[in-house]
């Protein structure tokens, strides 16, 4: 069978490898094309397009590249075209990619969606279109289920999340190799996980590093995007207390005692790693009051959502500053807090169903094409 796979961003890179690497095993005749990046490259396949073309964050930076989105819409359906797949996959990047399901579901394409676009979030008039132009979704959040089916009457296949088969594949290294190969000391480590786009680390990064000083026991270790070079990250470290690796979040998290998170996937990540984190986030003025009125969420991180309760402190806009930072280490840090968080963590694994999604997935895919 033919596969088209679409994945904008890192953690669709991530995801698509994985789900990749089921899909062979499911038909081992699997010809596979798609955009991504390069852990779906080590798998196999045909990179039409690495994701770090693709990826472009707010209004004003869509406007200003607006044409090179329009081409690439232009190049991925004439790509389509051309290849004939027996089913489109797309991972998550909703701006780009039900924009492409909505004209293949006409050219009379099957279309499947891996890891809902988070309409639970924003955008929810989003429906209309995963309804009219998406055959099947496959949903990674134990809520997404109820959402689609109960209030929208949608069915969908919970397959459990990806991030459980990431973390568990995940090669282990030998925490002294990991010090002495990336210059770290025999001080514990506070992860500093300050996002993946320059807008955000920017923002994030002096923040979350303005309580180094008040934590002279540990060392800070910034954890590097693999699209970024260290010498965007070089005007942050400035004292010996902040070390840097880069493109090794899992090895650091593996390593970590505590981390500062800013919102988003990581926030899942470092609890599945059973680190404790502190979530931060600030975003501009307007930024903050637009979203405020059009996200109606409790909380802004993964895990609180999952959970349904504050499980990990969140500290946004005028919260996320030093003392509140430093208040909310200190907690974490604690011994006895940290055994209640760690039961916690126990908790909200099981409720994202173990380890399989992307077996599943490659099994249900398939399945639908026989």
């Amino acid at each position: 069978m033919k596969y088209y796979i679409i994945a904008g961003e890192a953690s669709g890179d991530l995801h698509g490898s994985n789900l990749m690497k089921s899909l062979y095993k499911e038909d081992s005749e699997a010809n596979i094309r798609f955009w991504g990046g390069d852990l779906m490259q080590q798998v196999g396949g045909v990179l039409v397009k690495h994701y770090k073309e693709l990826a472009f964050m707010g209004f004003v930076e869509v406007l200003f590249h607006l044409k090179t989105i329009l081409n690439n819409i232009k190049i991925c359906k004439k790509d389509i075209t051309d290849f004939q797949p027996d089913v489109i996959v797309f991972i998550d990047y909703p701006g780009f990619n039900l924009r492409i399901a909505k004209w293949a579901k006409k050219q009379g394409f099957k279309t499947h969606y891996y890891i809902s676009p988070q309409i639970w979030a924003w955008k929810e008039n989003r429906i209309t279109e995963i309804k009219r132009d998406i055959d099947k979704m496959y949903v990674i959040l134990p809520f997404e289920k109820d959402f689609y089916e109960k209030k929208h009457h949608y069915p969908v296949e919970f397959v459990g999340h990806p991030l459980i088969d990431a973390i568990h594949n995940h090669p282990s290294e030998d925490a002294a190799a990991f010090r002495k190969e990336n210059q770290l000391n025999e001080k514990p480590i506070i992860a500093i996980l300050p996002g993946s786009r320059k807008q955000e680390i920017t923002k994030m990064l002096s923040i979350m590093l303005s309580v180094v000083h008040d934590f002279k026991d540990y060392q800070f270790v910034i954890a590097g995007a693999p699209s970024l070079e260290f010498s965007f990250y070089e005007r942050f470290i400035t004292c010996e207390n902040i070390k840097f690796v880069s493109n090794k979040t899992y090895h650091l998290l593996s390593n970590a005692t505590a981390a500062l998170v800013t919102s988003g996937t990581a926030t899942l990540e470092t609890a599945l790693f059973k680190v404790p984190e502190v979530v931060c986030y600030k975003g501009s003025w307007v930024s903050y009051q637009i979203a405020k009125r059009i996200i109606t969420l409790k909380y802004i991180s993964l895990v609180n959502l999952i959970m349904d309760e504050e499980v990990v402190a969140e500290l946004i806009q005028e919260k996320c500053s030093k003392q509140p930072i430093c208040d909310e280490l200190n907690r974490i840090l604690d011994s006895n807090y940290r055994q209640v968080l760690m039961q916690k963590y126990e908790e909200l694994e099981a409720k994202l169903g173990g380890i399989g999604a992307s077996e599943k997935t490659a099994k249900l895919i398939v399945a639908d094409l026989k």
